[in-house]
C-alpha cells in the first residue's frame, strides 16, 4: 500500500484490490463481505437476498449510447445480475455540484427511470447532496439494490473448475472508447457507442438453460482482464483464452491503436464473462444469440491445469503471453 490514495486504487485492478483487502476487509470481515463477489449473499429469517451497492463519477455525463443515469441503473443491476439474482429495488442517491443546470439533472433523472422501468426493477427510496461550487465535477451518483437469488445458482468467483468453457456475450471495450472520445473530443469514422445496457434477462436465460454456470462476472472497470484474473485467483486455477476469438469491433481496435490502450482492459458495462461446464457451453451460446445483447457471443477460452490465479492468452501471431491483473485503470472516470 501506497502512504496517500492514488487515482490508481479506484481503477479495479491490483491497487484496488489492495485497499480493499488491506484496509477494508480487516475492518468489517464477516463470511458475506469476505467473499469480495459484486453482491453480498445474506439471509433475513430464512429468506435469501443479493445486496450491492456502487458509485458513478463519469466524465462527461453524457457519453454516445448513455448517460450517468443509464450508466448507475445498468450498473447496480448488472451486479446483482451476475450474482445470479434478479433484481427488484434500487436506492438512487444524487451529490449535486451547485451550478448544474435543471435540465441536465431532470435529463439524467429521466434516462434513469426509463432504464428501471424497462429492466423491470423500481427505485424505491435515495438521497440529495448539494455542494459548493467547484467541489465536485458536476454531479455524481450512488446506487444500491436488493434481488432476490435464483434457487440452486451457484455463480461465485471461487467456483471455476478445470475443464470449464468462458464464453462472453459481445465485444468488448466498447464503453471506455465511447466515453475517452467525447471526452477527447475525438470523432471516429465509424462512431463508438457505449455498450450500457442491463443484463438481467440475458443472465436469466442462460442460468434457465444452464443453472451449473460455475461463476460469472461482469467487464467494468480494468476490463475482460481484470475479471478473468479476479476469477483464477479466487478459484485458484488457471485460465487460457484465445486472442482471435475475443470480440472487439474494428473500429474499437482502431481507436485503442491510436491511444495506446489494449482492449483487453478497456472497461465495458453490457458485457458478462461465463464460466460453464464444457458440456453446457453450446447450449448456452445458443441461448446467447438469440438474445439482442448477446448476438456476438463468443466461446474466448477454457480452465486449464497451470499455475493458480494465471490468466495466458494464445496471441494471433502464434506466441503465448500473460495477461496480468491491471495496476490501475488505462481510462479513469468511465463509470
Amino acid at each position: 500500500m501506497n502512504d496517500t490514495i492514488l487515482l490508481a486504487h479506484g481503477g479495479g485492478g491490483s491497487l484496488t484490490r489492495a485497499l480493499v483487502e488491506e484496509l477494508v476487509v480487516p475492518g468489517f470481515s464477516n463470511p458475506a463481505l469476505n467473499r469480495l463477489d459484486d453482491s453480498a449473499l445474506v439471509e433475513i429469517d430464512g429468506t435469501r437476498l443479493a445486496m450491492t451497492t456502487d458509485s458513478y463519477v463519469v466524465s462527461p455525463l453524457f457519453f454516445p449510447g448513455g448517460d450517468i443515469g443509464k450508466l448507475a441503473v445498468c450498473g447496480t443491476i448488472n451486479d446483482l445480475a451476475v450474482a445470479g439474482a434478479r433484481p427488484l429495488y434500487l436506492t438512487l442517491s444524487l451529490v449535486i455540484e451547485e451550478g448544474l443546470p435543471i435540465e441536465t439533472l431532470r435529463t439524467v433523472l429521466r434516462s434513469a427511470a426509463e432504464t428501471a422501468r424497462e429492466a423491470g426493477v423500481q427505485i424505491v427510496t435515495g438521497d440529495t447532496k448539494v455542494i459548493e461550487r467547484g467541489k465536485a465535477d458536476k454531479l455524481f451518483i450512488n446506487t444500491a439494490g436488493v434481488g432476490v437469488p435464483l434457487k440452486g445458482v451457484s455463480v461465485a468467483s471461487a467456483n471455476a473448475r478445470c475443464g470449464a468453457r468462458v464464453i462472453i456475450n459481445g465485444p468488448i471495450g466498447d464503453h471506455g472508447i465511447a466515453v475517452i472520445s467525447r471526452r477527447e473530443g475525438i470523432e471516429f469514422k465509424t462512431p463508438v457507442t457505449s455498450d450500457v445496457a442491463p443484463l438481467w434477462s440475458l443472465v436469466e436465460k442462460v442460468l434457465a438453460v444452464c443453472p451449473d454456470v460455475q461463476a460469472m462476472k461482469d467487464a467494468t472497470r480494468g476490463g475482460l482482464a481484470a475479471v478473468l484474473n479476479e476469477i483464477a485467483a479466487a478459484s485458484k486455477v488457471s485460465v487460457l483464452i484465445r486472442e482471435r476469438d475475443v470480440p472487439v469491433r474494428e473500429a474499437v481496435r482502431g481507436a485503442c491503436d491510436l491511444f495506446g490502450y489494449d482492449p483487453l482492459y478497456v472497461a465495458n458495462e453490457g458485457k458478462v464473462v461465463i464460466f460453464c461446464p464444457a458440456e453446457r457451453a453450446a447450449a448456452v451460446l445458443a441461448v446467447m444469440r438469440e438474445h439482442p445483447l448477446g448476438r456476438d457471443a463468443a466461446l474466448i477460452g477454457e480452465v486449464i491445469e497451470g499455475r493458480a490465479g494465471q490468466v495466458l492468452m494464445d496471441t494471433s501471431i502464434g506466441g503465448r503471453r500473460i495477461v496480468d491483473m491491471p495496476y490501475g485503470e488505462q481510462l479513469p472516470r468511465i463509470c
